[in-house]
């Protein structure tokens, strides 16, 4: 094959998280601490835009607070994030469903000696804390592990997604993204890295213009079919 490394996104493309996962966490977060926000589903998916809860939850802060300065709103913005990341791994976490076809996909990957990475904008204990509570015998092969901490995905050179690919040492025509919202995919396109975009109930219908996939689900696909509508070249060069 020619397909050398896949990297995955985390939220909505490996598991789905947003809905019973950050949602309840961050609005949880919000309660313990007085704050009275709370995020419909309606609201929470309108927010996806923004790069991560915390950008969110200073949104919403500042909104509610407008005399709220700066510096207030850093501390704010440190508390709530430290309680939602533990609201999230404790109690969220383990109940959150996979989405079909991922390990099947992981795993004859592993089986044909691809390589797994992952790119997120979510806090890597976040990251791993998921990984190696659904993935627990895939997860020490998922490397690089690339999460907030590492950088920003969606910034307008996608450092998170160059940094992945030179960590790989793999060409852009032997690499394939995985990802399911308008964001992920930008910042994997502007790196030039052929992605499959698998869209989800709150990401149907954005803009995936360019992408060399855009469907449902990978349960639908095998790894070789994936390369293949991806990878058109893979025939001529093997």
């Amino acid at each position: 094959m020619k397909l050398k490394a896949l990297i995955f996104d985390v939220d909505g493309t490996i598991a789905n998280t947003e809905h019973k996962g950050h949602l309840p966490a961050c609005n949880e977060a919000f309660a313990t601490l007085g704050y009275p926000i709370h995020w419909t589903w309606e609201e929470f998916k309108e927010m996806q835009w923004m790069a991560g809860n915390a950008v969110r939850m200073r949104k919403s802060l500042a909104e509610w607070r407008p005399d709220m300065g700066d510096e207030a709103l850093d501390t704010a913005v440190s508390e709530l994030v430290v309680l939602k990341k533990k609201f999230y791994i404790e109690k969220y976490l383990p109940d959150l469903p996979l989405r079909e076809g991922v390990v099947d996909i992981m795993e004859e990957a592993l089986a044909r000696g691809i390589r797994l990475a992952v790119v997120s904008m979510s806090y890597e204990a976040q990251v791993n804390a998921l990984l190696s509570n659904h993935l627990p015998q895939i997860y020490p092969h998922l490397d690089p592990i690339l999460g907030k901490e590492s950088g920003p995905k969606t910034a307008p050179e996608s450092p998170l997604y160059t940094k992945c690919l030179a960590a790989l040492g793999t060409s852009l025509d032997e690499t394939l993204v995985i990802e399911d919202s308008q964001e992920g995919f930008a910042a994997a396109k502007r790196v030039g890295i052929p992605t499959a975009v698998i869209y989800n109930d709150y990401t149907f219908g954005k803009n995936f213009a360019g992408a060399q996939l855009v469907a449902r689900s990978l349960a639908h696909f095998t790894l070789q079919q994936l390369e293949d509508l991806c990878l058109p070249e893979s025939d001529q060069s093997s």
